[in-house]
C-alpha cells in the first residue's frame, strides 16, 4: 500500500504529539566572555550570530536533569503518563557517564517503568537520528510512544581559555514524544549519513579507550572540545543543503513544499549560506541561536519548541529539520505536521501528574536501597523489604492513573476520532 506522497504506508505513522525544553537559568553574555578571553561582542556576533548562551553552573544541574525536565513537559503536552512510554532515546555529546546511559537515568527520574532506554551518539545530528529510530520502532510495531531527547552540558567539556570554541557552546535540553497513529503524516522520511574520514575535525580526544585519562591528558586539555573551524564550516554549508534535498526527495517533495526549516543552530553564517543554496526566503527559516549558542543535540528540539510557541508551525505544514555534527555526521527529516488537540490541563490532572512523579522518586530510592541491601531485609513472605515497598508504590501509581482516566471520562465522555490533515474524518479513508 502506498499513500499519496508515494511513501509506503502500513497504517502506523509516527507523529510528534508532545514537546518540552529545559535550559539553565544562568545567562552568559558576550560581554562577560570579554573578561575571560581575548574576544569582543562584535567579533562573536559578526562571526557566529550568538549574543548569549545558557550555562549550567549548579553542580546538581546535569545532562540527565535537564533531559528529564524537558521530557516531563513533553509528556504533559501530549497528556501521556510516563508509564506508557515504550522507549527513551537520549541523544547527547556530554553524557553523565560513559556508562550507564544517561537515558537510563532519565527513565528512573520520570518513572517510565515500562520503557527501554539508550543513548545515541551522533553529535549535533543526534536528535534527528533519534527521530529516525523512533519512526522505525513505531512503523515496525515495536513501540507506541517514544521519547526522543537532545540534552547537553557542553560547558563542562569546553576549554574556557580557547576563544575559538568557548564562545560557541551552551547548555540545554529539548524533548519530543513521538506517537503511533493511524492518521497519515508525521515523520515522512529521514536522511542519515556520515563521513568518518573527518572524525578528527571536531573531537573530544581523551577519555575513551584510545586515550584513557591520565595526568598528561588532563594537563594538556585533551578532555576539552577541539575543532578545525574552517574545515567544519566548509562541510556544514555544503551538507546542510544536500541533506535537505535528499530527505525531500525521499518524501517525494520539493524545496517549494517547505513551510519551515529548523536547522541545527550552530552558526548564523552556516545557516545563511545553506539556506541561500536552497533559495529559501528568510521567513521560512527558524533561528534562535542568538539566545542559546550551539547546544548540539538540543538545538533543534529547543528551536522546534520555540517555533511552536511563536505560532510558526500550523497543521498540515511541511517541516524540515536538518543538522550536522562531529563524525562527521548529518541528518535531516521531513515532517507533515499534525498538531494535537489543545486541552487545558485541569488542576486535578496537574496534581495527579505531580503525585506520579513524587511516587517515581520514592520508588527509585527504595529500589536503590534494595540493590544495596540485597536480601538482608525481607518480609515474612521472603520478599525484599525495599522491593515490597517499591511494588506498593507502583500499585499506588497505577491507581492514580486509573483515577485520572475516570476523571477524564467524567468530564469528556465522548472520544473524538482523529482528523486527517485535510480535515476529513478517518472514516473517509479509502
Amino acid at each position: 500500500m502506498v499513500d499519496e506522497s508515494g511513501i509506503m504506508a502500513f497504517g502506523r505513522y509516527a507523529h510528534i504529539v508532545g514537546w518540552g525544553k529545559a535550559v539553565p537559568n544562568r545567562v552568559v553574555t558576550n560581554h562577560e566572555l570579554e573578561q575571560i578571553v581575548d574576544t569582543s561582542d562584535e567579533w562573536i556576533r559578526s562571526r557566529t550570530g550568538i549574543q548569549q548562551r545558557r550555562i549550567a553552573v549548579d553542580p546538581a544541574e546535569t545532562t540527565a536533569t535537564l533531559a528529564a525536565k524537558a521530557a516531563r513537559e513533553a509528556l504533559e503536552v501530549a497528556d501521556i503518563p510516563a508509564s506508557k512510554v515504550d522507549m527513551i532515546i537520549v541523544a547527547t555529546s556530554s553524557p553523565e557517564h560513559t556508562f550507564p546511559a544517561t537515558a537510563c537515568a532519565v527513565q528512573d527520574m520520570i518513572g517510565a517503568v515500562n520503557a527501554g532506554a539508550f543513548d545515541l551518539s551522533a553529535a549535533c545530528s543526534g536528535f534527528v537520528y533519534g527521530l529516525g529510530v523512533a519512526k522505525g520502532l513505531i512503523a515496525s510495531g515495536q513501540a507506541e510512544n517514544v521519547l526522543v531527547i537532545g540534552a547537553e552540558t557542553l560547558s563542562r567539556i569546553t576549554d574556557w581559555s580557547d576563544r575559538n570554541t568557548c564562545v560557541l557552546f551552551g547548555d540545554g535540553a529539548g524533548a519530543v514524544l513521538v506517537q503511533s497513529s493511524p492518521v497519515p503524516g508525521g515523520i515522512l522520511a529521514t536522511e542519515m549519513g556520515c563521513d568518518g574520514s573527518g572524525g578528527d575535525l571536531l573531537i573530544l580526544p581523551a577519555g575513551g579507550s584510545k586515550m584513557p585519562a591520565t595526568l598528561e591528558t588532563v594537563a594538556s586539555g585533551q578532555h576539552f572540545i577541539k575543532m578545525n573551524g574552517r574545515a567544519v564550516y566548509r562541510f556544514a554549508t555544503r551538507i546542510m543543503a544536500e541533506a535537505t534535498r535528499r530527505v525531500l526527495s525521499k518524501a517525494n517533495l520539493t524545496v517549494d513544499d517547505i513551510d519551515l526549516v529548523i536547522p541545527h543552530q550552530a552558526n548564523e553564517r552556516i545557516i545563511a549560506v545553506s539556506m541561500r543554496n536552497l533559495k529559501l526566503p528568510e521567513e521560512k527559516v527558524f533561528r534562535n541561536l542568538q539566545y542559546y549558542g550551539n547546544t548540539s543535540t538540543a538545538s533543534i528540539p529547543i528551536a522546534l519548541y520555540e517555533a511552536l510557541e511563536q505560532d510558526r508551525i500550523k497543521p498540515n505544514d511541511t517541516i524540515v529539520m536538518v543538522g550536522f555534527g562531529a563524525g562527521l555526521t548529518w541528518a535531516g527529516t521531513a515532517i507533515k505536521w499534525g498538531v494535537p488537540t489543545e486541552k487545558e490541563t485541569s488542576l486535578w490532572r496537574a496534581s495527579q501528574r505531580s503525585a506520579s512523579y513524587g511516587l517515581a522518586k520514592a520508588r527509585s530510592q527504595w529500589l536503590r536501597l534494595s540493590h544495596l541491601l540485597g536480601s538482608n531485609l525481607v518480609t515474612e513472605d521472603g520478599e525484599s523489604l525495599a522491593q515490597a515497598l517499591s511494588n506498593r508504590l507502583e500499585d499506588w501509581r497505577k491507581q492514580l492513573e486509573s483515577d485520572e482516566e475516570e476523571e477524564e471520562q467524567r468530564h469528556d465522555p465522548k472520544q473524538e476520532k482523529p482528523s486527517l490533515p485535510n480535515g476529513a474524518s478517518s472514516s473517509d479513508e479509502s
